[in-house]
């Protein structure tokens, strides 16, 4: 019996050491993120959209990433939107010592619904995304592509403090990404965005939200977390290349 105690132990051994090497590591970051995101409504029911961003780390030092995302909406009511579109990111590396960025391709279907109940709009969007990744080796581009599928889902709340129309509106969402694909191992949950900020219009056509976002985000190791603390500044504008008033959708932004 003592001969196979050993033996378990033996066996037990190597799981213990790995498991104690995957403890959960967390990677505290202050953000900066500011973009804008456009509607253009050339038709009765059809629109082009376009976003442009750009996120900082270490407040606003290091770059994080840019990002250009474009699209044709079809807008059959002033509460729903269905978009398609493509979109490239250009990634800072995360290793200190490389200064390559990698590029990102991207493909998306998107879904979004507007509804008010009471005083509080609701807005509700879905987005499909095909992504393909640039994989880095020793800060050079390997030729080598990181593909997967990625759903989100996003709830945001907007509503009044205060009876004067010069006064911002509060907005509350989150938002929950989960991506699939043969290198998505350990893990399935991407990432979750939460923000608390401030709506507020500048004119007919510009508006602005201005918050903090937690953006919270498993790495592929599984083990390893980005905690990022992030400063946001997003600008809408809803024109129309049409007589009439501009659409009343939005792009709702977000990379």
């Amino acid at each position: 019996m003592k001969t196979n105690f050993i033996r378990i132990l033996i066996l037990l051994l190597p799981l213990s050491i790995l498991g104690q090497a995957q403890k959960k590591e967390i990677n505290q970051q202050l953000q900066t993120w500011v973009s804008i995101n456009t509607v253009t409504k050339f038709a009765e029911h059809w629109g082009v959209i376009g976003d442009f961003h750009i996120r900082r780390n270490d407040f606003v030092a290091d770059p994080s990433f840019y990002f250009i995302r474009g699209g044709i909406s079809y807008i059959p009511n002033s509460n729903i939107s269905l978009n398609l579109g493509y979109a490239h990111m250009w990634l800072a590396p995360s290793n200190p010592d490389w200064s390559t960025f990698s590029d990102e391709n991207r493909i998306y279907q998107q879904a979004q619904l507007n509804t008010k109940f009471g005083n509080v709009s609701i807005l509700q969007r879905l987005r499909n995304e095909q992504r393909w990744q640039e994989k880095m080796v020793n800060d050079k581009p390997s030729g080598d592509w990181r593909f997967t599928n990625r759903i989100r889902y996003l709830m945001s709340f907007t509503f009044r403090i205060s009876d004067k129309k010069s006064w911002p509106q509060m907005v509350l969402s989150d938002e929950i990404l989960l991506h699939f694909g043969e290198e998505v191992v350990y893990n399935t949950f991407d990432q979750n965005r939460f923000f608390i900020g401030i709506r507020k219009s500048i004119n007919p056509k510009w508006s602005y939200d201005f918050g903090y976002m937690n953006v919270y985000q498993q790495k592929y190791s599984g083990y390893q977390y980005d905690m990022n603390h992030t400063i946001r500044l997003f600008f809408y504008l809803s024109t129309s290349i049409r007589k009439k008033a501009p659409s009343e959708i939005e792009n709702s932004g977000d990379e």
